[in-house]
């Protein structure tokens, strides 16, 4: 069990499966910078950010920018919409009869990813509520704001290991204020820390094609 002062965000899961340096520059080293997509995400998350209101509609509540935590896997952050269905199977809730199913709602700009960054986002929400309300939550949604529409994501055992081995990964890094070195790849193109990382300098670069353009500037220069 991990003490308060040693949690980790949650939502660097996803910058961390996307690419460990960038999370070490944004979450050790402090350094971050805005682009499109990122301002874009913030405005949407806004919008789903109400934490006034608790709304009821039919047999479902809906709390939003609900704070979570784990003890176990050392994290803390917020839900963008958790819903509560009524269920004969769920769990009991204060000042409310009958018993509901968790559903955790996590919302995303643009469309759904070929990675699974943001899967594994939801499945760590997932894992937070679960210790919190002591229940199980077998599945949740992604909401992605191009195709305004959900995509239901069923939380596998799989899923659950990847993520708790990845906060411990996460947690070393962090303890020994590691930043690991550059590695380049196209997805650096899209990286708002791009010019901060500076990937470029990460390239391999041949040796054999550096002796060749050396030695023919060498001859050139002898000629």
């Amino acid at each position: 069990m991990y003490k308060e002062e040693d949690f980790l965000q949650l939502s660097g899961i996803q910058h961390f499966a996307f690419c460990r340096r960038q999370w070490a520059l944004a979450y050790i080293e402090l350094q971050w910078q805005e682009n499109v997509r990122t301002v874009e995400g913030k405005l949407m998350h806004l919008k789903a950010h109400d934490a006034s209101a608790v709304e009821k509609r039919g047999d479902c509540i809906i709390s939003r920018a609900m704070p979570i935590q784990s003890r176990e896997l050392g994290i803390s952050g917020e839900c963008d919409i958790v819903e509560f269905h009524r269920s004969d199977e769920g769990i009991s809730l204060t000042g409310r009869s009958g018993l509901y199913q968790v559903v955790p709602v996590e919302y995303k700009r643009g469309r759904p990813k070929v990675t699974d960054v943001d899967t594994l986002q939801l499945t760590a929400q997932v894992l937070c509520l679960e210790e919190m309300l002591c229940c199980q939550i077998p599945w949740g949604y992604l909401y992605y704001g191009e195709t305004r529409r959900r995509t239901k994501v069923e939380i596998s055992k799989e899923l659950r290991d990847k993520v708790k081995a990845m906060f411990l990964e996460m947690h070393e890094y962090y303890s020994r204020r590691h930043t690991p070195r550059v590695k380049w790849t196209k997805s650096c193109n899209a990286c708002s820390l791009r010019d901060v990382c500076l990937p470029v300098l990460g390239k391999k670069k041949s040796a054999k094609a550096y002796m060749e353009r050396t030695l023919a500037a060498k001859e050139e220069g002898e000629s």
